[in-house]
C-alpha cells in the first residue's frame, strides 16, 4: 500500500480484491494439473496460491514501485531461438 496518498485504501482493497480471485484461479488450476499429472506444476501453482495467501493474510505486503505501475528491470529478455509455436 502506498501510504498517504489519496485513494491509496481504495486501491488497496481493489488489489486485494484481485489477489482472491488469483488465488481462486489457482486452485482451479491445480486441479486441472494434478488431473493431468503434472507434478511440477503443480508445485509451482502451489507456491503461487502460497504468496497470495500471504498477502491476504498480510504476512507479505502489496509492493507498488509507483502508481502508474511497475517498471521494468532493465533486463533485456533474448529468445534463444530454440522454441517454436
Amino acid at each position: 500500500m502506498i501510504p498517504n496518498s489519496p485513494g491509496a485504501g481504495k486501491r488497496d482493497a481493489l488489489a486485494r480484491e484481485k489477489i482472491s480471485y488469483v488465488r481462486q484461479m489457482l486452485g482451479e488450476l491445480r486441479g486441472v494439473a494434478a488431473t493431468e499429472g503434472a507434478d511440477m506444476l503443480c508445485y509451482l501453482i502451489e507456491m503461487a496460491a502460497v504468496e497470495a495467501g500471504d498477502i491476504l493474510s498480510g504476512k507479505r505486503q502489496l509492493s507498488f514501485s509507483n502508481v502508474e505501475g511497475n517498471e521494468a528491470t532493465g533486463m533485456p529478455v533474448k529468445s534463444s531461438g530454440k522454441v517454436q509455436f
